[in-house]
């Protein structure tokens, strides 16, 4: 079977409020992925969508995306694993042309949450818990990492301070990234006397709500090799799905769909942490940044504060992490995400990423999670 490779990525400007339809933030970031490539509409046999449900108010986007695109009467699909969707979306056109029904597959993540208020988009998250027994008590999305945080002081004395430093990190990533939502520099003071959200989840140790899109074209060997002259391969890839309700996790320290998630893609890949060059972890909050430090292996449970406070993970470290600025300084449109952290990881494998290159960067890897732990999904590249 042939192998697969990514050969295209596109991604728009993150906002707090675009100002365009969501046809349009597709397009924009369809066009970037498409340049360079030789290959047209016509040579896409299938789009694959990528969205939270509730926050537009179009019905089943992916034919309208599809039409906008010029891609009928190629098959369209709808993917939703709510914060994972466009990673979720990669699996699946992985497998379709592993399966040899597609040669060349678009995936296309995209999200406007501008249209709502944000106590309005907070519910709507709050919906990805159960919505019987955990929603309606006040399970959102920061009173559930606040949780893991509380977990984590708890059992391995982690400080305010220590999660207050990766979003310094990523601060200073995120002013160099001309897509970002956030482009500024912030101090550790800065972070710690902002406004407590959730303890002892502050301000800026959250991510914020964002417009915008992100395009992942995948094709098989044949094409890849014809088309582009760097395809970056897919070596790896785990999934896993944790317990929707939070009182029926055994652990709170870690995420175990991100532990099974990395198993399955290490093993898949024949690699481990430490072949990992560079990689994009689902950094919605600053104690979700620290958790898969631990999750993926690249330090013991308890130990990943010392990554942080060695500058481990700035792109000049042992293992660089978010050298774009993640979620926490590019914000977060929740169908977009995984599209924009594999964009990310492709172009620093390419030597593209001239904000913050790491240099000869081979192997990366992508995590990205839905939801408060429950979907789990692991992306390794090589170039």
């Amino acid at each position: 079977m042939e192998d697969v490779a990514i050969i295209g990525v596109g991604q728009t400007n993150f906002s707090r409020s675009c100002g365009v339809s969501i046809r349009e933030l597709c397009f924009d970031a369809y066009k970037e992925a498409m340049e360079g490539l030789d290959i047209t509409n016509q040579d896409i046999d299938a789009s694959i969508t990528c969205s939270a449900p509730e926050y537009d108010k179009q019905r089943t986007p992916s034919g309208l995306i599809s039409e906008y695109l010029e891609l009928t009467p190629k098959p369209a699909f709808y993917v939703e694993t709510v914060c994972s969707s466009s990673t979720t979306g990669l699996r699946i056109a992985w497998s379709l042309i592993k399966s040899g029904l597609h040669k060349v597959v678009a995936v296309i993540g995209f999200q406007k949450m501008s249209e709502l208020t944000s106590r309005e988009a907070a519910e709507r998250m709050g919906r990805g818990a159960d919505i019987i027994w955990e929603a309606p008590f006040g399970i959102t999305m920061p009173a559930g990492y606040a949780l893991y945080a509380q977990a984590h002081m708890t059992k391995y004395g982690t400080t305010e301070e220590q999660l207050a430093k990766i979003r310094v990190k990523n601060a200073s990533y995120g002013a160099k990234n001309a897509k970002a939502t956030y482009r500024k520099e912030l101090s550790l003071n800065d972070v710690l006397t902002s406004d407590i959200v959730s303890n002892p989840l502050k301000r800026f140790d959250c991510c914020a709500n964002a417009d915008g899109a992100s395009c992942i074209i995948v094709a098989s060997e044949d094409v890849a090799r014809k088309v582009t002259k760097i395809p970056i391969w897919i070596i790896g890839l785990g999934a896993a799905t944790a317990t929707m309700t939070m009182s029926g996790r055994k652990l709170l320290t870690g995420l175990t769909c991100s532990q099974e998630a990395a198993k399955q893609a290490y093993q898949m890949a024949g690699v481990g942490p430490e072949d990992i060059d560079v990689a994009e972890v689902h950094d919605c909050f600053t104690i979700a940044e620290l958790l898969a430090y631990e999750d993926l292996g690249f330090a013991k449970p308890g130990e990943g504060v010392r990554l942080i406070e060695e500058k481990e993970t700035y792109h000049d470290g042992k293992i660089p992490v978010n050298v774009d600025g993640g979620l926490l300084s590019k914000g977060h449109p929740i169908g977009a995400t995984g599209g924009s952290q594999v964009r990310t990881v492709v172009r620093q494998l390419r030597g593209e990423a001239t904000e913050a290159q790491v240099k000869d960067a081979e192997v990366g890897l992508v995590h990205n999670i839905g939801g408060v732990g429950q979907y789990g999904n692991v992306v390794i590249l090589r170039r």
